[in-house]
This record gives C-alpha cells, sequence and structure tokens, in this order.
C-alpha cells in the first residue's frame, strides 16, 4: 500500500487509517483500538511525527500497565501480532508482505531458521504472551541471535515489553520510509 499524505490522514475514512496503520505495524484490533482514537484523529505533517505519537501512546499503555497488572492481555495481543522471526510457529501461518521481506535473510538459511524456531520457543517459555520483537533491518544474523539471547537470559517481562513497543514503532518508521518512497 502507498501511505496517503500524512496531513491529510486525519480527515480519512477509518478504512483508510486502518490500512495505514496495518502497514505500519502488523494487523491487531487491539492496537487499532487504542491508536486510531487517540493518534489518528489528529494531524501531522510527516510520518515520522504520528508514529512518534504512537510511541508516546504505546508508551502510556506501558506505564499503565506497570501499575496495572490486569492490562498484560491487551500488551500480550499488541506484541503478539508481530510475527516470530524465522519460521513461523504454526505452518499455516501467512506473514504481511513487510514481514516477508524484512525476514527474507533469516529464512533462507536452514541452520539459522532452526537456531529462530529454538530461541523462539525459549523465548515465548521466559515471556509467556510475548514475541521476540527487534527492529532486524541492518542488522546481522549473528547480532539478531545474540540480542535474542541477552533478553531471555535478562528474564525481565517489564523490560521485554517496553523494548517490544520500542522495536515496533522502529519497524514502522522504516516502513513509513519505504513506502513513502513509493509515492
Amino acid at each position: 500500500m502507498s501511505l496517503p499524505p500524512c496531513h491529510i490522514l486525519c480527515q480519512s475514512d477509518l478504512k483508510t487509517q486502518r490500512n495505514v496503520l496495518d502497514t505500519l505495524f502488523e494487523p491487531c484490533d487491539t492496537l487499532a483500538d487504542i491508536l486510531i482514537p487517540t493518534v489518528f484523529g489528529r494531524s501531522f505533517s510527516t510520518y515520522s511525527h504520528l508514529i512518534e505519537a504512537c510511541r508516546d501512546q504505546l508508551n502510556r499503555l506501558y506505564l499503565e500497565y506497570i501499575n496495572d497488572r490486569s492490562l498484560k492481555p491487551t500488551i500480550d495481543d499488541i506484541v503478539a501480532s508481530h510475527p516470530r522471526l524465522g519460521p513461523p510457529k504454526d505452518a499455516k501461518a501467512k506473514l504481511s508482505s513487510h514481514s516477508s521481506s524484512e525476514q527474507a535473510q533469516l529464512n533462507a538459511d536452514p541452520e539459522l531458521a532452526q537456531k529462530l524456531v529454538e530461541l523462539n520457543d525459549r523465548y515465548e517459555a521466559t515471556f509467556p504472551g510475548l514475541r521476540f520483537v527487534v527492529f532486524v533491518n541492518g542488522r546481522s544474523r549473528d547480532e539478531i541471535l545474540k540480542i535474542m539471547n541477552e533478553r531471555i537470559a535478562r528474564n525481565d517481562m517489564d523490560a521485554e515489553i517496553k523494548e517490544a513497543f520500542d522495536a515496533m514503532c522502529d519497524i514502522a518508521l522504516d516502513r513509513a520510509t519505504k513506502n513513502q518512497s513509493k509515492l
């Protein structure tokens, strides 16, 4: 999808706003329910400003979660909307076109793919309800594996949620840049 000019997004219909949100992030009803009414109704001159407002809103949700652990299912739903790195757990799972291209280098190597399956399983056992989310673009395979191992070893659910939200926004910034260049 080509992104419409950011300054008109606030005047766009709900379907257009949802398509933009799904393009920048991964499709997630929970995320849409939070970001569309709080962020997408405001006018922004650039997608980076819009995404930083999304980051602020996700940071507010994170801070609410710190004080109200009953928000964990909401957090889980948002973070789990991102696909696993490497091969999906469910062979029938379909990656978005963005995720497919972003992960192409990871899925090309069978040995790496197997390591990612094992690390994803360890990660999800350590952080029930979450998925490992990291901005892959420009990082080596070894660097990604190192980050994943470090975060599993750290074993800090709160820090993991914060990292996932930040990574989701970093990914969205990259996707916005790539989609704007198609205009």
